[in-house]
């Protein structure tokens, strides 16, 4: 055993002297055994303070989640009525002897907020935007081949600062990064195609490179999908001092165009050699396309005319709170894009990094959202105090770090600014926004836009002509051509914001005639948030600076000036239950609900927007006997659709002008509503809705039966009450319980009930209007997870998950 040991250790030797023990860069997942502590702890940053009593967790994570639902939480119901704090995370980690003389950072995607920084008891600076990714060097604190700590305090209470809910604490990835004394510096890659046509590309690597005063080489191969090198550049002999920037330009022939529909994407691999030997590599991931807005015709991609069909989304990721995860980031953009959707705008904030690189694989065009507010406030303690001393790092870093994303196509730097209105003789907003522009053309060419609620002629922003786009947030009925561009003049015109319509999934007022407001003035108390005043799906209830759906989706139809529109909201959100009071703590804009289920507004998009064969006619089937109900239909693809009660025709229905749905009034009888859609006399689609019983039995579904076993993939499982036929309940709300068993934990459960006060972190959840969610996490082992859900009178169900 000892002669085994001795050569072992004479063989490690011998790797490391042989110049292959360090890879050129390494990239270290730093996510995991993080201890965690609630509360302020004197000397938690000293790199001997004993934490072994702290809670063990994995980042990211969101303290804020875990709490319990408050009405006295300072940060309202407007940010979810889930309380702030302060927090302490202490990681301890080695690093071997070997890398001294290495540059070793860590990289944060994203602390919220007021994020300070140790390494064994240095502080290594403090970070007040809980949105910007940001980066520390590590180097010379460090003990090499001992134990070092860092430690990370992130403050979170003084509130309220935020409009929505935040969370708090570490929630985003942590890296810890490792290269060359001579290396490419952080986020030092920057790709344009000045020119791009399908028989040829010009593409230019323009790459910033830090060192010491070594001689180097630096080679960048361009590699398609498919891993082929389509083009090389070497420049030899390079001196690289503190800093230097390096071009290289390659031309690509006939090269695969990213498109919405194909997003084609190539890298851009960058190796530096000094000494016959690899010190840095560095790869760029970049899509190759063409674009253009204009004024007239709208928006361009590779020479095609899109209408951008887009959505706003706020940050969490519902019962997860905003800890983010990319499989839960994905569903989300899966749900959306079977929609219609194809733009994401980030508010109010730089997104997690791995929203863009998804929007990059999947095709959505994205608004990359810097600010929600200036130096003017919204909320007492918000961005507003550090916007002086950090914007221009802060705007600065946010497009050093996306620049390079082929889904980005536009920077805004601000959302319903209140600097749009200045006092006589303040023109600090118009200073503001020209630094902003002056920060961004430096870094990049894509096109600026503020996203405007007051358009009048006083809007001292749009007056100033700075951004390329002009931006409106609501005012549907001012976004003619001649509206717009007699105000500001010949530019290309977007909707940065639209709709703000309230709606609850499954919930219906009947009958209604006529489309309304809301009950009372917003700046007058309500009813409480879970009476009759909760709105339905009927596309009648909207807030006085909003419009429905339909009356808005008729206006951005009707012109091709429009080149897009970002809806309020894609996903409901934790937070703004706005014009609702407690016990509403999630938002109603929504066009799908908190858990990911669609309300019936999203069909409409579905039928405007998509290919697919669409009938969704709704309500469900379950009223009082003679009820009069008023039975929708959205459709496409069809001359008309039919409706059917037990087999009687009530009717043929057709849109007429620019009607986007068809409606039957029409007496409760229980039974079967079958539904009818015809083109040229041939059925298209057909739609059956039963009366359900009483609720019998679980049915569990799962969006994916096999994750992978690395702690972070996840399982959206559905859970559905149902009477002994397998109809769904409209109106169930029965308690379940769930139990798991192997290697996975439940993530979070969810019913998409805006005034559900049940904690997101449980092992229970009651069915809202039939429906509730179970998302079921990897422990980071393979094995069969196992998930059963029962309810008292109900007919258990399980469920088997195979984390690979």
């Amino acid at each position: 055993m000892q002669l085994i040991r001795y050569s072992l250790f004479i063989i490690s030797i011998l790797f490391q002297c042989s110049g292959y023990a360090q890879s050129a860069r390494v990239r270290e997942d730093f996510d995991n055994n993080w201890t965690f502590h609630l509360g302020e702890v004197a000397h938690a940053k000293d790199l001997d303070f004993e934490d072994a009593a702290w809670r063990k967790l994995n980042v990211p994570h969101d303290w804020s989640i875990e709490l319990p639902f408050d009405s006295t939480s300072p940060t309202n119901n407007g940010g979810g009525a889930l309380r702030g704090g302060l927090g302490w995370y202490r990681k301890t980690f080695t690093v071997p002897a070997t890398d001294k003389g290495r540059i070793i950072y860590i990289d944060f995607d994203g602390v919220y907020r007021n994020s300070e920084v140790f390494i064994n008891g240095h502080s290594l600076g403090m970070r007040p935007n809980g949105y910007i990714s940001f980066r520390y060097e590590l180097s010379q604190f460090l003990n090499y081949g001992g134990r070092n700590v860092i430690a990370v305090k992130v403050d979170n209470s003084q509130q309220p600062n935020s409009r929505w809910y935040s969370g708090s604490g570490i929630y985003r990835n942590v890296w810890l990064v490792k290269t060359g004394t001579t290396h490419i510096e952080n986020w030092g890659s920057y790709v344009t195609t000045p020119s791009v046509s399908t028989s040829s590309a010009k593409v230019t690597v323009t790459t910033s490179l830090t060192g010491t005063g070594e001689y180097c080489d630096v080679t960048t191969t361009i590699v398609n999908a498919a891993g082929a090198p389509v083009g090389t550049q070497t420049q030899k002999g390079l001196h690289i001092g503190s800093l230097q920037t390096l071009p290289q330009t390659f031309s690509i022939a006939a090269p695969v165009l990213w498109s919405l529909e194909n997003p084609y994407l190539y890298k851009a691999v960058t190796k530096v050699m000094s000494k016959g030997k690899v010190t840095d590599e560095y790869t760029t991931t970049f899509g190759i396309r063409s674009y253009k807005f204009d004024g007239d015709k709208g928006f361009f991609l590779n020479g095609k005319q899109v209408k951008i069909v887009g959505v706003c989304n706020h940050h969490d990721l519902g019962c997860l709170g905003t800890a983010v995860n990319t499989r839960a980031l994905e569903r989300q953009l899966q749900i959306l894009k079977g929609m219609g959707v194809n733009g994401i705008r980030t508010s109010h904030n730089p997104p997690a990094p791995e929203l863009l690189d998804l929007c990059d694989k999947m095709g959505f065009i994205v608004m990359d959202e810097a600010f929600d507010m200036w130096k003017r406030s919204k909320t007492q303690f918000d961005y507003s105090k550090d916007f002086d001393e950090w914007y221009k790092q802060d705007l600065k870093d946010q497009v050093l770090r996306d620049r390079n994303h082929p889904s980005v196509f536009i920077w805004s730097v601000g959302n319903e600014i209140p600097e749009q209105h200045a006092k006589e003789g303040d023109t600090s907003g118009v200073a503001y926004l020209r630094e902003m522009q002056r920060i961004i053309r430096g870094l990049d060419d894509r096109p600026t836009v503020t996203a405007n609620n007051h358009i009048d002629n006083n809007n001292q922003l749009l007056k100033s002509g700075i951004n390329e786009l002009i931006g409106y947030n609501y005012h549907h009925e001012s976004w003619t051509p001649d509206a717009v561009q007699q105000t500001w003049g010949h530019k290309p015109f977007i909707v940065t914001e639209s709709v703000s319509a309230i709606q609850t999934r499954g919930h219906y007022d009947m009958p209604s005639d006529s489309m309304r407001m809301w009950p009372q003035r917003w700046d007058q108390p309500v009813k409480n948030a879970n009476t009759d005043l909760t709105c339905s799906a009927y596309e009648n209830c909207y807030t006085p600076w909003g419009a429905t759906h339909m009356a808005t989706l008729k206006t951005f139809l009707k012109y091709e000036s429009i080149g897009g529109m970002f809806v309020w909201t894609g996903f409901d959100y934790i937070g703004e239950p706005t014009p609702y009071p407690w016990p509403a703590r999630s938002s109603y804009f929504g066009i799908v609900d908190l858990a990911g289920f669609p309300k019936d507004v999203y069909y409409l998009y579905q039928s405007l927007f998509t290919t697919k064969d669409v009938l969704h006619v709704f309500p469900h089937w379950n009223w009082k006997p003679g009820q009069l109900v008023d039975m929708w239909a959205y459709y496409n693809h069809a001359d008309e659709v039919e409706l059917f009660v037990n087999g009687k025709s009530q009717g043929i229905k057709k849109k007429a002008g620019d009607d986007l749905h068809v409606m039957w009034r029409v007496p409760f009888e229980a039974g079967k509503v079958e539904a009818v859609s015809r083109k040229n006399g041939k059925v298209v689609a057909t739609q059956v809705i039963i009366t359900a019983g009483e609720p019998a039995k679980i049915i569990l579904q799962a969006d994916r039966n096999a994750i992978k076993g690395d702690g972070k993939d996840l399982s959206f499982v559905t859970v559905k009450v149902v009477d002994k036929e397998g109809n769904l309940v409209p109106d169930a709300a029965n308690k379940i319980q769930f139990k798991i068993t192997g290697p996975g934990f439940i993530a979070g459960v969810d019913n998409g009930c805006q005034t559900s006060l049940e904690s997101f972190k449980g092992s229970e959840h009651a069915a809202f209007n039939g429906l509730c969610l179970a998302v079921v996490q990897s422990n980071g082992k393979p094995g069969i997870i196992k998930l059963q859900a029962q309810s008292a009178g109900l007919a258990a169900a399980a469920i088997d998950i195979m984390g690979k």
